[in-house]
């Protein structure tokens, strides 16, 4: 095992992020939405830009700056009412989803773009990237996550060279994770099942957004 130093503490950090990544979130929420209104190629994007919105948390977490943040009111209560608000706001997009025009026909990756899309037209890549870089940038969970996976699971004797890896392990398992979503929500069946009941379905993960709203309002109010 000495030949392999560091290869228990790389095991258990990547399995409590297999966990923390596959629990319900903002993220999921999105990827989800972006995947069955506009399909996989959008949604990949989106998952991009999620999975490089975990580099800000490996950086200032790295750097120390996540224990910063948890110990400073002000910092931290700011951080709260910011990712509260962009979640309210992603979530108001959802919630007041008008009901599609078109029906939806079974072979979903044949649909024009007018069909495929029912809730308008399709975000350019730049717009889907910054999605998902704002909503997992913006995530304060995943600040206090990343703060407890770099204080309690790795170790603070960890070269800096082998922390990096980690993060870029980190960013990469995550985009691959929900790049999977976005092509299994995206391009099968299932797909042209949730885009026939897209209306409420944007609906579900609209209130899920502002559940996540007022939970993070929560924590502000008891700060």
């Amino acid at each position: 095992m000495t030949q392999y130093p560091y290869l228990i503490e790389f095991l258990a950090m990547a399995l409590a992020h297999l966990l923390a990544v596959m629990s319900p979130g903002p993220d999921f929420a999105v990827v989800s939405r972006y995947s069955v209104c506009y399909g996989a190629r959008i949604a990949v994007y989106v998952s991009l830009g999620i999975g490089l919105g975990i580099l800000i948390h490996i950086t200032y977490s790295v750097l120390g700056l996540a224990l910063v943040i948890s110990q400073t009111p002000w910092l931290y209560a700011a951080l709260l009412l910011c990712a509260a608000g962009y979640f309210f706001w992603l979530g108001k997009q959802l919630i007041f989803t008008k009901p599609p025009l078109v029906s939806p026909v079974k072979n979903s990756d044949n649909l024009s773009e007018s069909k495929r899309d029912p809730a308008g037209t399709p975000p350019s890549i730049a717009r889907a990237v910054g999605i998902g870089f704002l909503t997992n940038g913006l995530n304060i969970k995943a600040t206090m996550f990343f703060l407890a996976l770099f204080t309690s699971i790795i170790s603070p004797q960890t070269p800096l060279i082998v922390k990096a890896g980690y993060g870029i392990y980190l960013a990469i398992a995550t985009f691959t994770w929900f790049a999977c979503v976005s092509l299994l929500l995206g391009r099968t069946r299932l797909r042209g099942w949730l885009l026939s009941h897209g209306y409420w379905f944007d609906r579900v993960m609209g209130g899920l957004l502002w559940l996540l709203a007022l939970n993070l309002l929560w924590q502000w109010f008891r700060a």
